[in-house]
């Protein structure tokens, strides 16, 4: 444990921009040397690259590591579901789609080819939910090699359904991608400039980077790349959003909706004392740290934006994506990532009055 002498020497003083309003912890009411021990253990990962706490709309904390600058963009890795979920919602509100739709609605050249009849019942929900019934792709190697040599809208043929609609969670990066190009079907527009009309712009967000699959969809379920910076810009509208001047981006049901708990005991490998009650509701996941229930947008390597409504609170962290890498190694860094978020809430939950 280190001193609070050690601690009141950590600096985490945000850079003051014009992209953010700047505070300090006191003044919205959190413990600096709480704040301190978090910092101080961020600088000892060695994955992580930024670590940003917005309180009250303020940002309140902010700094980088392993060579890591303000305004650099992260892959951010599974995170990217979060947002396409959001693009889901848009798309909804502007009548170009519905949840009950049907997936195979979005693929009439696919259907006379379909052989499991249980894929014509999947919906849009289902995707959302990661209730379709595609497996996860890390559960078999056949799989696993679908996941690497690179998705394409043909290749709802070739992944089975392992479950039947809206019976079971399983994490399914595919569904996200079939999510990114339903959007791209239904409005006309590929992803990443659907996006960038109806969310960067808007929030003065700017995006990066964007991988595409082998027939030009840009990726729904990953490989989108951000600074931290917006990163936290469009994690406001998940957060007490009805009190954000951009609050039109995203309904207020929305919001709800995507933060619901659909699926119970959704993540079965232990992460750490304090990752606890894993759901999912619409490409967001829900974690229990101590008593404390918050949303986590979750990406490989332990990318993640957290959502404390309590506390009207958003934290940031971005790290290594830890491309291709997967195994007992990665997962260990992951979680060393993840555990630093979590403690952090449990510790805060413990110190509210």
């Amino acid at each position: 444990m280190p001193s609070e002498e050690e601690l009141r020497s950590v600096s985490y003083t945000p850079l003051v921009q014009e992209d953010w309003p700047v505070s300090t912890p006191a003044e919205q009411g959190i413990d600096s040397l709480l704040l301190a021990k978090l910092y101080y253990k961020a600088t000892r990962l060695e994955t992580t690259f930024s670590l940003l706490v917005i309180k009250n709309g303020f940002l309140i904390a902010e700094d980088y590591f392993n060579g890591a600058t303000t305004g650099q963009k992260y892959n951010l890795q599974s995170v990217t579901k979060s947002f396409t979920s959001a693009l889901v919602g848009i798309a909804i509100e502007q009548g170009y789609l519905a949840l009950e739709d049907k997936m195979m609605n979005y693929f009439p050249e696919l259907k006379d080819q379909v052989r499991d009849e249980r894929k014509f019942d999947i919906t849009i929900e289902h995707l959302l939910q990661m209730r379709a019934g595609f497996a996860w792709e890390e559960s078999s190697d056949e799989l696993f090699e679908i996941l690497y040599t690179g998705f394409r809208p043909s290749t709802i043929l070739q992944i089975p359904l392992t479950a039947d609609p809206g019976t079971k969670f399983q994490y399914s990066n595919f569904s996200a991608h079939l999510l990114g190009i339903i959007i791209t079907r239904s409005t006309g527009k590929d992803l990443k400039t659907f996006a960038e009309q109806e969310l960067a712009y808007p929030l003065g967000i700017e995006i990066g980077k964007w991988i595409k699959d082998w027939e030009a969809y840009y990726l729904g379920f990953a490989e989108l790349h951000l600074s931290a910076r917006d990163l936290a810009k469009f994690a406001l509208l998940y957060l007490n959003e009805e009190k954000q001047d951009s609050a039109q981006l995203v309904s207020k049901q929305w919001v709800f909706d995507s933060l619901q708990r659909y699926s119970e005991d959704a993540w079965q490998y232990r992460v750490g004392r304090n990752f606890k009650d894993i759901g999912y509701g619409y490409q967001w996941w829900s974690i229990r740290a101590d008593d404390q229930f918050y949303n986590l947008a979750w990406g490989h390597g332990g990318q993640q934006i957290a959502l404390l409504e309590k506390q009207n609170m958003v934290i940031v962290l971005t790290a290594d994506p830890l491309r291709a890498q997967h195994g007992g190694g990665p997962w260990r860094i992951e979680k060393a990532n993840l555990n630093l978020i979590a403690d952090f809430i449990a510790e805060l939950s413990k110190s509210a009055p």
